[in-house]
């Protein structure tokens, strides 16, 4: 392909392709940081004025000392994912590495793999991965998508590739704990449901979620040496999911909250279960074992049995649908209404009071409304309808 020189500057060329239309590239020389001489070229341009611009970024980052910037200018998503990943894998420990592992190929490839790493835009981002992922998942997942692709790119800029993160302001929409909970007399049909039609696993898990607020994956972690009996506690110190055991989700997620006369009741007669279910596979329950077994196996339950569980009884109780976190959610409301202070909230939900007052602002609002209401009602009680002063 023959070259011809263009007057605007003497890296810039114009050509003929196949089908004689009239093309414009560019072909920049410049050395490296280890002074090595290199040459970044770019072709395909439809008209003069685009292919010098482009020309002029380059020598502008060159000259800028950003020749990284250039040698990676047309490095994708994808590809620079993979070397990301490739890079720091090790450095993470396993749970973390299937995680990232597992959103860069199921949700960052499949949406943006193809866009330049140095061109994606914000509105580009947010319309082709946040707004789609919305369609999918709920916002807790899309953050956590989010977060993964931004630490992604906070790795390249500190390999010099990009020069800032133009992820960092997206606002992904607050899962709304509000659409997600019951009120005491649908709790009552959904467990009143799982004590009818499900086994003896799936009751006693959505009883024990329902009355503690546990998190599914604390839940499935406990063990029997976790719950004391004598004390009426139970203890977190793991937790247990799809991707194996590791350490609680944060410090205060450690916790031994006190449990009912109720609970301990079901567990009592729950861990009677258990031991007769071991047997049947000729084993003995141990004080190791997780709580929560498996039927069908004699071994702890999995996340999905719970979960086609919990859909099954809320079928059976023909109440709304909710999530395993669901119950968490209900739980604290229920607390919340009955003004039960927020600390101790939060030290039974292994949280924050700042995280409670986030995450349920709409009840706590909802109960500041009728506690104004309530003072204007006690004063008319005592006052009668003549009025006052003060």
């Amino acid at each position: 392909m023959k070259l011809y020189k263009s007057k605007l500057d003497s890296e810039l060329f114009y050509y003929f392709n196949k089908n004689n239309e009239k093309r414009f590239c560019f072909r920049h020389r410049y050395y490296d940081e280890l002074g090595k001489r290199k040459e970044k070229s770019k072709r395909g341009f439809t008209n003069e004025k685009e292919a010098y611009r482009s020309l002029l970024d380059v020598k502008t980052n060159v000259l800028n000392g950003d020749v990284k910037q250039v040698e990676h200018s047309n490095l994708t998503v994808a590809e620079w994912c993979d070397i990301w990943y490739e890079t720091h894998k090790n450095d993470w420990k396993v749970t973390t590495r299937v995680q990232k592992e597992e959103t860069i190929r199921i949700q960052i490839k499949p949406l943006l793999g193809n866009f330049k790493l140095s061109k994606l835009d914000k509105t580009t981002y947010k319309r082709e991965f946040i707004n789609v992922l919305l369609t999918k998942y709920n916002p807790s997942s899309v953050k956590l998508y989010h977060t993964i692709f931004k630490t992604a790119i906070n790795a390249a800029i500190d390999d010099e590739i990009l020069t800032r993160n133009r992820f960092n302001k997206i606002v992904i929409p607050q899962e709304d704990p509000n659409d997600n909970f019951l009120v005491a007399d649908e709790l009552n049909k959904l467990i009143a449901a799982a004590n009818q039609h499900e086994n003896e696993t799936i009751y006693s898990l959505i009883y024990t979620l329902a009355y503690t607020g546990l998190r599914k994956g604390e839940a499935l972690g406990l063990q029997w040496d976790n719950v004391n009996f004598e004390a009426k506690t139970i203890t977190v110190e793991r937790t247990r999911d799809t991707k194996g055991v590791r350490a609680p989700k944060t410090r205060n997620s450690y916790r031994t909250i006190l449990i009912d006369d109720d609970v301990l009741s079901q567990l009592e007669r729950y861990k009677v279960w258990c031991k007769k279910t071991k047997l049947s596979y000729g084993k003995q329950l141990k004080e190791s074992d997780f709580v929560f077994t498996s039927p069908q196996s004699g071994e702890g339950i999995s996340v999905s049995a719970v979960l086609y569980g919990l859909r099954r009884a809320i079928k059976k109780a023909k109440i709304k649908s909710i999530t395993i976190h669901g119950l968490r959610h209900t739980h604290a409301t229920l607390l919340i209404s009955q003004r039960i202070p927020v600390k101790v909230i939060a030290e039974r939900l292994g949280n924050t009071p700042q995280m409670i007052y986030e995450i349920y602002g709409h009840t706590f609002k909802e109960l500041e409304v009728e506690a104004v209401t309530a003072f204007s009602d006690s004063l008319k009680q005592v006052g009668g309808n003549s009025g006052g002063t003060f």
